[in-house]
């Protein structure tokens, strides 16, 4: 099966991390110029050296994705190296887990300018140009929680529900200048082990200790395939969809998680 993704330009925002990481490893083998827009540069440039080593053109751009002239300016030297952006996976994503009548409002502002903001402001820093270009596409990492409204992740839910509303919208409108917006909605997944991590991600600190293989048996029971999702299975549904194999799917959202939401 031909992808048709060699040679093509790929940002990935968060690539540093869990998701994101494997995100860009599936890219890297697939040739591409790869673009690794990431707050913490030591993870950043770590995941870089380990997609040059797959054998793809890379370069990593630290970005705070909630500024939107950090945005313009990665987006910009993304421009000015490869000369262009073709695929954008916009897979930035953070929540805490808690009651919504315990949260703070700052708390808020915080995972509504990760999750929703974010994603905005990556997405219209590349839309003039694929507009021109008159192709492109984009790949946003939703969630299930989004989809089913998930318990203690209620700003998240919110945010995350939005992102697929967004994304069936904004497909509607550049689809005549043949650009392609999707969503690829995970449920629990987590980091095969703490090198796949760095400090700022959400798993960092006591995250990755609370789920202790009893407690990952215990979750994977309310999955109808018995089991918690991994990166990389992930990660194949962003290639998939950046894919020329999708080139006639646009406006969708794809839940990889193991059977949690049916919709």
């Amino acid at each position: 099966m031909d992808l048709n993704l060699e040679g093509k330009t790929v940002v990935v925002t968060g690539g540093g991390s869990n998701i994101g990481r494997a995100i860009c490893h599936d890219f890297a083998k697939e040739n591409v110029k790869l673009a690794i827009a990431e707050l913490d540069e030591a993870q950043g440039q770590k995941v870089a050296e380990q997609a040059k080593a797959l054998g793809c053109e890379v370069m990593f751009v630290k970005t705070d994705i909630t500024k939107n002239d950090q945005v313009e300016a990665m987006i910009k030297a993304v421009n000015d190296k490869f000369g262009t952006v073709d695929v954008l996976v916009n897979n930035v994503g953070w929540n805490i887990d808690d009651l919504f009548m315990n949260e703070t409002r700052e708390k808020w502002e915080k995972i509504i300018a990760i999750n929703f903001w974010g994603m905005l402001n990556c997405t219209r820093a590349v839309m003039d140009q694929m507009i021109a270009a008159k192709k492109g596409v984009v790949v946003n990492i939703g969630s299930d929680a989004g989809r089913m409204g998930e318990f203690r992740e209620v700003v998240y839910s919110g945010c995350k529900g939005g992102v697929i509303g967004f994304t069936k919208a904004l497909a509607r409108e550049v689809g005549k200048n043949g650009i392609r917006l999707n969503v690829v909605c995970p449920g629990l997944t987590i980091p095969e082990s703490g090198d796949d991590i760095g400090d700022k991600s959400l798993w960092a600190g006591d995250m990755l200790k609370i789920f202790t293989p009893e407690a990952q048996a215990k979750a994977a029971k309310g999955y109808p395939l018995r089991k918690i999702g991994k990166p990389g299975e992930v990660s194949k549904a962003v290639i998939f969809m950046a894919s020329d194999c999708a080139s006639h799917i646009t406006g969708q959202t794809l839940s990889v998680s193991g059977g949690y939401t049916m919709i």
